[in-house]
């Protein structure tokens, strides 16, 4: 089934690079929730092995792959952010394999709700006609850059590079029907997370009621 089409209740989880998405969304998940990590179905799509491969080598060439036969993620990183055309036809590859996995993954969740874990979910333009509601991991554009840079190695420049190829904060707040503020620490995080926790979980089991009343 389609997430978010479906009568669960479901959450669409985005920030920007650095916001904190995957600190978030494991505490959802330490609560119950069902996760479904867009981005690391897109790794295993494109390790060693993994099914995406074949047609990305096929499209690209063999140099986009590293010695192990995963994809060189540094080589075609640089060549999507100068080439726009490049990057539509790689996201013409993953895009469909990522929806099929998703879905498939959302068939078998097991928790009260199951929460997307989307990088550009807002960016995608789909996502708000698959799930119920949009949580969006929020910090100050200073925090990210800081943060991306102590945690991958990079430089202003090319964190701040990666930032533009993603909507604006502010965008991205609009488009939300809540709101996570990581700027703080776990101790500022942790009343959030259990506030809209509890909300879901009502939620869902509202959702479900009102399916049940309708078969």
């Amino acid at each position: 089934m389609e997430p978010g089409q479906a009568s669960a209740f479901s959450v669409g989880l985005t920030g920007g690079i650095g916001s904190g998405k995957t600190t978030v969304a494991d505490m959802f998940g330490a609560l119950g929730a069902s996760l479904v990590d867009t981005d690391a179905i897109a790794h295993a799509l494109t390790a060693p092995h993994g099914s995406a491969m074949p047609a990305i080598l096929a499209e690209f060439g063999d140099t986009f792959a590293t010695p192990q036969g995963a994809l060189d993620r540094a080589k075609m990183r640089e060549l999507v952010f100068t080439d726009p055309g490049a990057r539509a036809r790689l996201e013409g590859i993953l895009h469909p394999r990522i929806r099929e996995a998703t879905a498939a993954a959302a068939a078998i969740a097991t928790g009260p709700y199951v929460i997307f874990v989307v990088p550009l979910l807002i960016e995608s333009g789909t996502w708000r006609e698959r799930v119920t509601r949009i949580l969006a991991v929020d910090c100050p554009e200073e925090t990210q850059v800081a943060r991306v840079m102590a945690r991958n190695n990079l430089s202003e420049t090319q964190v701040r590079a990666i930032m533009a190829a993603q909507v604006t904060r502010a965008q991205r707040l609009a488009g939300a029907d809540d709101v996570v503020l990581n700027d703080d620490g776990l101790a500022a995080l942790t009343p959030q997370v259990e506030r809209l926790h509890a909300f879901y979980m009502a939620e869902a089991a509202r959702l479900a009621a009102s399916t049940m009343r309708g078969l």
